[in-house]
């Protein structure tokens, strides 16, 4: 691989993941190899530890890697026979798939992709280097940069009764890694965990890896629970664990009433049961004020998660958590991960909330997103040919798609895998099986690619599996 095409930002941690794919597949299929150190690998390629740690982590989200603890990464083994686009795992074979050369992915939800804040938060970064000896600065900050920390804490904080201190915020490597600590800390491991559906399918990965037994609530098309059924599985089932959106529900995005809100979480206080708040999309609502169940909950219950990548972009992977109670346990655990996140990087990342450039960012990335989601919708309507229903979307970077004549859309997605496309089936954002004649379209593609004839394709496809006997 040469250095030029490592060296563009927007396809920094693309390359490195493409660098160690290839590493992994030219090694025997039937052995563990132990990979390169996040700097080691990172002075190798000449890019940044947090590219390293990106594509480290999507290869772990795929299963080809693992870490162990104070050893760092290595392959998993895997039996020659067996190829990664077929496997049993429909989740895996989705982001398997789109990462393919010369795949057009209409299902991968990266608002950052429109409108990113990666070139002014490595200018910063640059910057702070220059300002900052790298003797002066410490090898890591276990709970995340003290700075970046605090900044967190002030930008959640609403009143002198909703507030934040830094010692109440955590940062970790990814999403993944946070929503392990999270659990851990509180007890929450093996427990029964109620969740929103359709459900961000990582939530859903860390909730089945932490043991615990799912209860689902679909969303209606109005983005509202069934309160009764709420009501009743609170009062019936020993739940332990709520996750639920912050604002609008991605990706069926609705947006649930404040009214609704706060009868939930009356319930939740009521039942003792932890509100697991994300916050990933929170940014991305498209109405201001919109009502946060933080807003309701008892904040002695209240774990509030999310990542930077969304609005900044790739180049800021972080994860992070805000949570009041526990701070001891989440030190000691936070203590045993020892993230080696970067010091500067976390600084940059502060420094672009202090500036207000993110605020800025958000005010130009709305419209944007808007504007492609109305876009595609035309498009849909253009060429959809009546056979699918789109829900309106009230935030982030997806439409929800339902087909309005019942399809198995995994058998669409492997009718579409052929013409080089990949979808997102619904069927990926449950663990039990719920939303097989849907899936998320993202706003997000490559658009100097004919989307319009990959539309074309999508209800072919879905017209073709339709009349299969």
């Amino acid at each position: 691989m040469e250095n030029s095409q490592i060296d563009k930002p927007n396809f920094t941690y693309q390359a490195v993941y493409r660098y160690l794919l290839d590493r992994i597949e030219a090694a025997p299929a039937d052995v563990e190899q132990r990979l390169p150190s996040l700097r080691q690998l990172a002075r190798q390629l000449h890019v940044s530890v947090s590219s390293t740690q990106y594509a480290y982590a999507l290869l772990e989200d795929e299963g080809r890697v693992y870490a162990r603890p104070k050893q760092g990464y290595f392959s998993r083994a895997r039996p020659t026979a067996i190829c990664v686009q077929h496997s049993e795992n429909l989740l895996d074979t989705v982001f398997a798939s789109a990462r393919q050369p010369g795949m057009l992915a209409l299902g991968s939800d990266a608002p950052a992709m429109l409108l990113s804040l990666q070139q002014p938060l490595l200018m910063i970064e640059r910057e702070l280097a220059r300002q900052y000896p790298h003797s002066l600065a410490p090898l890591y900050q276990p709970f995340g940069e003290p700075e970046l920390r605090t900044v967190l804490a002030d930008r959640y904080t609403r009143s002198a009764q909703q507030y934040w201190s830094a010692d109440h915020v955590f940062i970790g490597a990814d999403l993944r890694s946070v929503l392990e600590v999270s659990l851990r800390a509180l007890g929450l491991e093996g427990q029964l965990a109620l969740v929103e559906s359709p459900c961000n399918w990582a939530v859903l990965r860390q909730l089945q890896a932490a043991r615990m037994t799912i209860i689902e609530v679909p969303l209606g098309d109005d983005g509202r629970f069934d309160l009764q059924q709420v009501h009743r599985l609170l009062r019936d089932q020993p739940i332990r664990l709520a996750v639920l959106s912050s604002a609008a529900n991605v990706p069926q995005g609705g947006l649930m009433p404040a009214s609704d809100k706060q009868l939930v979480c009356r319930w939740l206080a009521k039942h003792a049961v932890w509100l697991f708040e994300n916050d990933g999309y929170g940014e991305l609502c498209f109405h201001a004020g919109a009502p946060r169940y933080r807003d309701f909950a008892d904040p002695d219950r209240l774990l509030v998660f999310s990542t930077f990548d969304k609005l900044i972009g790739a180049e800021a992977p972080f994860g992070y958590l805000l949570c009041r109670k526990q701070t001891e346990r989440f030190q000691q655990l936070f203590l045993e991960r020892a993230f080696r996140l970067s010091p500067i990087r976390q600084r940059a990342i502060a420094r672009l909330f202090t500036s207000r450039r993110v605020e800025l960012h958000v005010q130009r990335l709305l419209p944007k997103l808007r504007e492609r989601l109305q876009q595609m919708r035309r498009l849909l309507e253009a060429h959809g040919q009546g056979c699918l229903r789109i829900a309106e979307s009230q935030g982030g970077a997806s439409l929800w798609l339902q087909a309005t004549r019942p399809v198995d859309m995994r058998r669409v997605f492997e009718r579409l895998l052929a013409q080089r496309i990949v979808i997102a089936p619904g069927e990926i954002f449950s663990q039990c099986g719920l939303w097989r004649s849907h899936l998320r379209l993202c706003c997000t593609v490559d658009w100097s690619k004919d989307i319009a004839q990959a539309l074309q394709c999508l209800v072919k496809a879905i017209e073709d599996e339709l009349h299969t006997p």
